[in-house]
């Protein structure tokens, strides 16, 4: 008997932790509503009509990761998601060097934990930042000390190709493999997914989904990238896995 009981409160407090789970979502305009504006959106607004549970975008364009960090935005959605939220991370697109001024955004170069950089301020000042996977890493720690489920995810590619082939990902793509490896949470290769679909298309097609600049995809566009990240989600390791709905399931193309 007692041990029958022992089974059934366990059984509680798993469906405790993934009854009512949602996934949220971290990153910069690429994955925003509305995206860069002028008819772009993000692709986080997308993602919503693949899975079975809610989806909450909390991606702001123009952020980076100390951005996001240092204006408390982590540390919000810390706080707001619970014991089994899965919660997809990505940034990238606004986190290299600015040049003699901060811009309040870029990292320090390099993929060090305890690596930094002094950067000069607007006002003259100094201060020190840290690194990309410093920034990212504190986070995932933090989500998984809550019993979140974080998954790092790579930045999506822009229209920029180098023969019929979209071009190599930046640095961050690896920084953000980085941190998988050293946190445990599962990575989306997000860029080499959505990659694969532009290469398929070609770029007639791709170019077609980039109506302002080489960054910022239109609905449609931002619907390929959705995709791409479900295709990466299928073949992975995640077990937001299972919360792909049939629509998800026929998403085009195959495993990297």
């Amino acid at each position: 008997m007692l041990t029958l009981l022992k089974l059934f409160a366990a059984f509680s407090l798993t469906v405790r932790c993934t009854v009512g789970q949602t996934v949220y979502l971290a990153g910069d305009s690429t994955m925003a509503k509305g995206g860069g504006g002028s008819g772009t959106d993000g692709w986080g607004q997308y993602l919503g009509q693949y899975l079975s549970i809610p989806v909450v975008n909390m991606a702001i364009a123009g952020r980076s990761a100390r951005s996001y960090t240092d204006e408390g935005r982590f540390t919000t959605l810390i706080n707001t998601a619970k014991k089994g939220d899965f919660v997809v991370i990505e940034f990238g697109h606004n986190d290299g060097t600015s040049g003699a001024v901060d811009n309040g955004r870029e990292d320090a170069v390099g993929d060090g934990y305890n690596t930094t950089a002094t950067v000069t301020e607007p006002d003259g000042s100094t201060l020190v930042i840290h690194t990309f996977t410093y920034y990212i890493q504190n986070a995932v720690t933090a989500l998984q000390a809550k019993g979140a489920i974080p998954i790092v995810s790579s930045q999506t590619p822009d229209n920029i190709w180098s023969g019929s082939s979209i071009a190599a990902g930046p640095r961050f793509v690896g920084y953000m493999q980085t941190v998988g490896t050293r946190t445990g949470a599962v990575y989306v290769d997000h860029y080499d997914y959505v990659a694969q679909a532009y290469n398929k298309l070609g770029q007639t097609a791709v170019t077609a989904f980039y109506p302002l600049d080489h960054t910022h995809t239109s609905p449609a566009g931002a619907n390929v990238v959705a995709q791409a990240f479900v295709r990466g989600l299928l073949c992975g390791t995640s077990i937001l896995k299972g919360k792909v709905n049939a629509a998800g399931q026929a998403v085009p193309n195959g495993c990297l």
